[in-house]
């Protein structure tokens, strides 16, 4: 017996399939499939759940609690907007492994990044058994589609003392290699008074027994 997707389920308590598609379903659970039973009648709940949530309201003595709280605290006094922001844009760590796939070993990882007038592509591998990383890369001025940015300085550091400095390339590409502390921290210079900075702990540890 065919069964249907928790998505499909979810759909269906929202209301948002295909009538035909919603015929089926239906027709499918009249068929006496009792997890598929189940599987509805658990979203159904937390449906129902998340309706009644929106219409909580916090007791009004708890509010003022923690508005005193907040408002004695540091956190409360105007602060300067920060600078440096960077947004990840991708994280190959962050990609389901292929079905069926346990082990990986100490697979490159590649993450992209945008940053005030930068977008940052970067790739970190191990080699020599581990004991150092090779950390590759492109930027590129976002002030210019298609435009590189050469002659940048790129900082590595693996926060146990280690640091080393290199340059882009005419195609605003760089390459360095730093002893594997297993953490890793990127600085770039940027227009503003901060630089741009990228921290990554554990900078190659994903799970070498990992399935998703």
């Amino acid at each position: 017996m065919k069964h249907f997707s928790s998505v499909e389920w979810i759909d269906l308590v929202n209301h948002v399939l295909d009538p035909s598609r919603e015929a089926v379903m239906k027709k499918h659970l009249e068929g006496g499939c009792d997890s598929c039973a189940e599987e509805l009648a658990r979203w159904g709940r937390l449906r129902q759940f998340a309706a009644r949530e929106k219409d909580y309201q916090p007791p009004q003595e708890v509010v003022h609690m923690a508005k005193a709280a907040f408002s004695a605290s540091g956190w409360a006094q105007k602060r300067t907007p920060a600078k440096g922001i960077i947004e990840l844009l991708f994280d190959s760590f962050r990609q389901p492994l292929a079905a069926g796939v346990r082990s990986v070993g100490i697979a490159p990882r590649r993450m992209l990044y945008a940053a005030d007038d930068l977008k940052i592509d970067v790739q970190v591998e191990s080699q020599a058994d581990g004991q150092i990383i090779v950390v590759t890369g492109q930027l590129l001025d976002l002030r210019q589609p298609g435009a590189v940015a050469r002659d940048r300085k790129v900082t590595l550091s693996n926060g146990r003392g280690r640091t080393v400095e290199v340059r882009t390339n005419e195609f605003g590409e760089f390459r360095e290699e730093i002893e594997n502390s297993g953490d890793l921290e990127l600085m770039f210079p940027s227009g503003n008074t901060e630089p741009l900075v990228i921290s990554l702990p554990n900078v190659l540890g994903r799970s070498q027994d990992r399935s998703n």
